[in-house]
């Protein structure tokens, strides 16, 4: 903790108090006040627990105070009503780095003394307060970047002109008037609106940043009067119109111009033989704007040129030769996703160990050989032929090499191990044979090797881990087999293993959890693995990405999945992993989502993902799934599994990818899942389900009956069979008892009839026997003498039948 006496020392002029590593601290500031011939205040990465309010309490009371840096010190708030009025002298205010996730107040631009205004990256919100005239006249630097501030920047500095006494013409024209700022700083906030014209008449302003805006219209020509600008940056706006020569007709002292258009619809426009009057231009950088189609010939007489980055621009044809005179002076260039074609200079000597990317163009012939490359991207062109076998020996200072998406053929020479340095290498989307070398162990660097989409085979090298530092690692879609129960034992900094699509058999390593405790995507779909899925991969704690489709994997699904923290993190960018501390490497993985595969790429929002779909898998789906209320792609399909859906289903709220089809799951579809609002894709077809289907929400816009078929038991929309009632069943058990009431009052009747007929057949025969005796002794004569002749009758017959018998005998 900062101790408190320091409020005794009454004398002290100059206090700087930060820190580095451990953790600084003030609970009271009360004892600032007491400081009042303080002329300058540092505190930076201090834990200010006290509250805002406090704090500029005291500090207003330091009446000397010249200079006021309180940077990264946690403060939570700027008063709206903030009042540092007996603070006369104040030239510098920096309160950068504080989440202060509030509104400037308007007292801040108030202030007539300040020469420099840093409020950047404090989480600030809405407009710029409105400015009065006279104030903030001495102002040389304002910094407003990164921050979430809106609307128009007009306001704010047409009334800055107005610090002159002499305004002429409209306000919105007068800005120019404010000589004294040297540096304007608003990036990465909302601003939007055209840029006022009268900009050019800030005849010092030596820096302006505007990138990262949604600055739109024209710029204004008179940018170009800005005689002593050397840093412009207008990129990342919505610029319109057209650039042209006049923007830059007196920029001499111009050293780096940045400028990108986001709905691509700004043209840079100058003549073939115009000649730039910076001659001093050292970086510039113009993406994703309309420069071509031809190469741009002013480059040519730019002697100081380090930096060209000309992405996206659409320039076509051949790269000149006077461009190649430029390599001694080259650091970095980028003539990325454009339409240049042509053959590259199989030799070339570079001087600064520049990264180069000519990738997405159309150029051919073979790989270059550029010596004293640091980084090189000629991915997604035409390159044919071999990889160099003396690639190591022209190039051995590469750190960046990506041939992907070309022509080439043929096996990886094992002469890259000798490129010591080297972080990165791609060769996928080739004709690479043979098998993967046996050279990793001298490439201590390494951190990304993708050779996936070749046709390499054989087994993985043990030694492919050999490098710690590998943390990517791609090889799907070639013809590699290995058993993968005995692979992958010392690859413990790996965060990203794809091995789709190849021969790798075996069951999945149990230890795999202790060999590769930092996997974050795991992918094996396309393969013959056997076995059960190891509870061990439930420690696999940073795990989002699992596919393992399309195998034969027997067995239950492990209850403990629905443990691992990787698969409850919300949905996320896909960022760029880094290579070394210069170079960026787009990240990209392949998904089967709705039964295509989709391509995730830089800046797309991705799910975990649970793939287990395509195997031999049994028993029922684990409760414990339901858990995972972030998982956005759960396919479970084409296994055995039994049992119901689990009625707690419905808690995954943020799946929008659910394909449990040609299962034999049974019972409800359960209603929760009409809770899921963000699932677009659904498949149940083809298992023992039954009930009415839930409606409402997503459901309402499943329409397709296919998804649904295969289960006779269902019914409701979109099926054709209806539902009486949304409880299932209903129907026939109402029937059931209808027909059941039925078969017992006619069983009633029938035993009615036989007892009623029964009665009285015995009383009209027996009855009348019993009460007539004339009629009891005609019946029992009637009786007897029938008797008689039966007896008669049978006699005479069995006699006659004796002798046809004994003559049939003689």
């Amino acid at each position: 903790m900062v101790p408190t006496h320091l409020g005794n020392l009454s004398n002290l002029q100059h206090l700087a108090i930060s820190s580095s590593f451990d953790t600084l601290w003030v609970r009271d500031v009360s004892w600032l006040s007491a400081l009042s011939s303080l002329q300058y205040l540092y505190m930076e990465s201090v834990n200010i627990t006290s509250t805002s309010h406090e704090l500029f309490r005291a500090v207003n009371m330091m009446s000397s105070l010249l200079e006021l840096r309180l940077i990264s010190c946690n403060l939570r708030t700027l008063p709206p009503s903030l009042q540092l009025e007996n603070i006369t002298s104040l030239s510098v205010l920096h309160l950068s780095g504080n989440p202060f996730n509030s509104s400037i107040p308007s007292s801040l631009f108030n202030m007539s003394s300040l020469t420099e205004l840093v409020l950047s990256s404090s989480s600030l919100r809405g407009p710029l307060p409105m400015l009065q005239g006279g104030n903030l006249c001495k102002l040389r630097i304002m910094d407003l970047s990164f921050n979430y501030l809106t609307g128009h920047i007009t306001q704010m500095l047409d009334t800055l002109s107005s610090c002159s006494n002499h305004v002429i013409g409209k306000l919105s024209h007068s800005i120019g008037k404010f000589n004294s700022l040297f540096e304007l700083v608003l990036s990465f906030n909302s601003f939007s609106g055209p840029m006022p014209v009268s900009i050019g008449n800030l005849s010092n302003l030596a820096l302006l940043d505007m990138q990262g805006n949604t600055m739109n219209e024209e710029i204004p020509e008179s940018i170009g009067q800005l005689t002593q600008l050397s840093y412009l940056n207008l990129y990342q706006n919505n610029w319109e119109g057209t650039m042209t020569n006049n923007h830059f007709h007196n920029l001499t002292n111009l050293a780096s111009f940045y400028i990108s258009s986001k709905p691509n619809s700004f043209v840079f426009k100058v003549t073939q033989e115009w000649i730039p009057p910076f001659k001093y231009l050292n970086h510039v950088e113009i993406r994703d704007c309309q420069v071509g189609p031809t190469f741009p010939s002013w480059l040519r007489n730019l002697t100081f040129l380090k930096g060209v980055f000309l992405e996206n621009v659409g320039i076509s044809g051949e790269i000149p030769h006077w461009f190649y005179n430029l390599s001694s002076q080259i650091w970095a260039l980028d003539l990325s996703q454009n339409k240049l074609n042509g053959y590259l200079p199989k030799i070339f000597n570079f001087s600064n160990s520049p990264r180069i990317n000519l990738a997405f163009n159309q150029l051919k012939g073979s790989v270059p050989l550029w010596y004293g490359v640091d980084a090189l991207d000629l991915s997604n062109n035409l390159l044919s032929g071999t990889l160099p076998t003396n690639i190591s020996k022209e190039m051995s200072h590469l750190t960046f090499l990506d041939i992907s998406n070309n022509h080439l053929y043929g096996s990886i020479p094992l002469a890259i191990n000798k490129i010591q340095y080297l972080s990165y290498i791609a060769l996928s989307n080739n004709y690479l044979n043979g098998s993967i070398p046996m050279f990793w162990m001298g490439m201590g660097e390494l951190r990304i090797i993708d050779l996936s989409n070749n046709s390499l085979s054989g087994e993985i090298p043990a030694s492919i881990c050999s490098p710690s530092s590998l943390v990517i690692l791609k090889l799907s879609n070639n013809n590699l087999s290995a058993n993968l129960s005995s692979t992958f034992q010392n690859c413990t900094s790996l965060q990203t293993l794809l091995l789709g699509n190849n021969r790798f058999y075996g069951s999945m390593p149990k230890e795999i959890s202790k060999n590769l405790p930092f996997l974050e995507d795991l992918l094996l779909r396309g393969n013959t693995l056997t076995g059960s899925i190891p509870e061990e991969v439930c420690g696999l704690h940073f795990l989002h990405f699992f596919d393992l489709a399309e195998n034969n994997l027997s067995g239950s699904i492990p209850t403990c999945l629905g443990d691992v923290q990787g698969f409850k993190l919300p949905q996320t960018y896909l960022t760029r992993a880094t290579v070394n501390s210069s170079l960026l490497y787009s990240t990209h993985v392949e998904l089967m989502v709705k039964g295509r595969i989709t391509e995730y790429e830089n800046g797309m929002f991705v799910h975990s993902t649970i793939d287990l779909s395509n195997n031999d898998l049994c028993g029922k789906i684990p409760e414990k799934l339901t858990e995972l209320i972030h998982l956005g792609i759960l396919n479970l399909s084409w296994n055995r599994l039994t049992g119901n859906i689990p009625s707690t289903i419905g808690s995954l709220k943020d799946l929008e990818s659910l394909d449990l089809s040609r299962n034999h799951l049974s019972g409800p579809i359960p209603a929760s899942m009409a809770s899921m609002t963000f699932l677009s894709n659904l498949n149940l077809s083809y298992n023992n389900l039954s009930g009415q289907i839930p409606f409402g929400n997503q459901f309402d816009t499943f329409n397709d009956p296919s998804i649904y078929e295969g289960n006779p038991k269902l019914c409701g929309k979109p099926l054709p069979t209806n539902c009486s009632s949304a409880l299932p069943g209903n129907e026939e058990k109402g029937g059931k008892h209808e027909d059941g009431a039925d078969e017992k009052i006619e069983r009633l009747w029938l035993y009615g009839s036989i007892a009623f007929g029964y009665i009285t057949g015995f009383w009209l025969v027996c009855g009348s026997l019993m009460l007539k005796r004339s009629w009891r002794h005609a019946y029992f004569n009637f009786a007897f003498d029938m008797r008689d002749k039966l007896l008669v009758l049978i006699a005479v017959n069995l006699a006659r039948v004796k002798r046809k018998f004994g003559l049939e005998r003689n």
